[in-house]
């Protein structure tokens, strides 16, 4: 539950009184609400004018004229916000989405997982490190990967260091930009509502808000439930806005959330990322893109190839295989070309370095995964892997 214990009634939003999964366990922490406050009296990370612009983007997606990518770190670094970090996403970036295009003969629009892609949702509160139960890592928004308590403590002195380091990386990548108005933009997983919500600014048209903490926010599977928190601060933004989609949705669960997500059906405004598994999206994906498009709702369709093929490698070590990610998103894309519908783009964890956290191309085997693991949360792909799919794929 997500109480807005603390808040005073100016300060609330009605999100801030409706049930939340997955938020950190610090409500009773001191500097809360201090740091709420410097949040929500800080200057935007992103402007009104970049999020049109991003939106006006990903409608040419919606409408079949461009491709997406959402590409980057599964769980960023505070450690990586410096200017030669951010100049090797923004490459990657620009190198992904110049062969998407090649591949499609479209433009696309770029969007990084970055400037913000610090939290993250888990499947459990605690974890076993060498034999102690300790707090699960929940990215660097919330607290620290090393096997300790007291690192591992939900800290919301963090909240304010994750903007700084938000602001370092933005400031970085707009040296990238094409134009006052071109991309790269940023996209994370609005997942830690005491940074999101504070973060939420009054836009230049009478009674519109957006959220200023990046341009493109997403909900994810743990987190989209009609009737709790993280959907109604969405729907309550001018953002354009996206959620995954995983094998539990039913065809009226989704037609629901598109009601509440885009109640006006506008290109541009939300994007559906399907995250099913190899094994189940030819099943699943079919009757929920029929229920949308029935339903009214032009929606950007990508695939999200990884997190539903996530497994164990023999040295305990989580990873994916490039074989299977392939295979999903290919599924993916003849299921939507058949239904007469436009398979927008993709949406990947890459590193920008040689890591071997997935099996495929330059990793031959599950043996070589512990080799190069530098992944905070779960295995992303490397270059050459993100190249191979989008080859395979598109």
């Amino acid at each position: 539950m997500y109480p807005a214990v603390g808040l005073a009634e100016k300060e609330a939003s009605p999100w801030d009184f409706l049930p939340a999964r997955e938020q950190p366990d610090w409500r009773s922490h001191p500097g809360l609400a201090r740091n709420r406050a410097e949040l929500r009296s800080s200057e935007p990370l992103v402007t009104e004018r970049e999020i049109i612009a991003a939106r006006r983007a990903i409608a040419l997606v919606a409408v079949s004229e461009a491709r997406l990518t959402q590409i980057g770190d599964c769980a960023e670094s505070f450690t990586e916000s410096d200017p030669a970090s951010t100049a090797a996403k923004a490459a990657l970036l620009d190198e992904l989405g110049d062969l998407l295009a090649q591949r499609t003969g479209q433009s696309v629009a770029r969007f990084g997982r970055m400037a913000g892609q610090y939290a993250k949702p888990r499947s459990s509160a605690t974890e076993l490190v060498g034999g102690f139960e300790l707090p699960t890592f929940r990215g660097h928004l919330v607290n620290s990967p090393e096997p300790d308590p007291v690192a591992r403590a939900a800290d919301p002195e963090r909240l304010l260091r994750a903007y700084r380091e938000s602001s370092r990386v933005l400031n970085g990548l707009r040296s990238h930009r094409t134009g006052e108005d071109g991309g790269p933009w940023v996209s994370h997983e609005a997942l830690v509502l005491d940074y999101e919500s504070p973060q939420i600014r009054r836009g230049e048209r009478a009674g519109e808000r957006y959220l200023s903490s990046t341009h493109l926010p997403w909900i994810g599977e743990r987190t989209r439930q009609p009737d709790h928190a993280h959907v109604a601060m969405l729907s309550a933004v001018s953002n354009p806005v996206a959620c995954k989609v995983g094998p539990t949705m039913t065809p009226r669960s989704a037609v629901e959330l598109c009601g509440i997500l885009d109640p006006d059906r506008v290109p541009g405004r939300l994007t559906l990322i399907a995250r099913m598994g190899a094994d189940r999206v030819g099943a699943v994906l079919p009757e929920i893109a029929r229920a949308v498009r029935r339903a009214g709702h032009p929606v950007v369709w990508l695939s999200d190839p990884m997190h539903g093929n996530t497994v164990r490698a023999g040295s305990g070590h989580k990873t994916r295989h490039l074989e299977t990610m392939i295979r999903e998103a290919s599924t993916f894309r003849t299921v939507l070309e058949a239904l007469g519908l436009h398979p927008g783009g993709l949406h990947l964890e890459v590193a920008t370095a040689d890591v071997t956290e997935c099996v495929g191309a330059t990793v031959p085997d599950e043996e070589s995964v512990r080799l190069r693991y530098e992944s905070l949360c779960d295995p992303r792909l490397n270059p050459a892997q993100a190249r191979e799919l989008i080859e395979a794929v598109f």
